[in-house]
């Protein structure tokens, strides 16, 4: 029987975090993308705390233009956050999305706005 698209998400979510790991010095930047928003924050899996945290529900994000757009917005907006905190190099963890689309324009602007991964 075929799974579903939350149990398949799952089951790819488990096979990238057996490999992908946040510390205090290079924490994980997890990305979750809903139908509406989208939110990404930085991780230390060893103390399992956030450190830093974006998402498109913020105030100081432009919410006006596609879902591409706001993504793209988030991702700069987390790589701001991160190397004012100083963090200069994360894991990307897609959680079980896709590098397509809006979790890729996320990444992309991350990148371009300092961020190493």
């Amino acid at each position: 029987m075929a799974l579903s698209k939350l149990q398949r998400r799952q089951r790819i979510k488990h096979r990238i975090r057996k490999v992908i790991f946040g510390t205090a010095t290079k924490p994980r930047l997890s990305v979750f993308r809903s139908n509406k928003e989208i939110y990404a924050q930085l991780v230390d899996d060893n103390s399992g705390t956030t450190l830093v945290s974006v998402s498109s529900r913020n105030k100081e994000i432009e919410t006006a233009g596609s879902k591409s757009d706001i993504a793209k917005s988030v991702g700069k907006s987390i790589a701001e956050k991160a190397i004012k905190a100083g963090f200069e190099t994360v894991a990307f963890d897609r959680n079980g999305f896709l590098y397509h689309g809006r979790v890729k324009a996320l990444a992309d602007a991350a990148r371009e706005a300092g961020l190493k991964f």
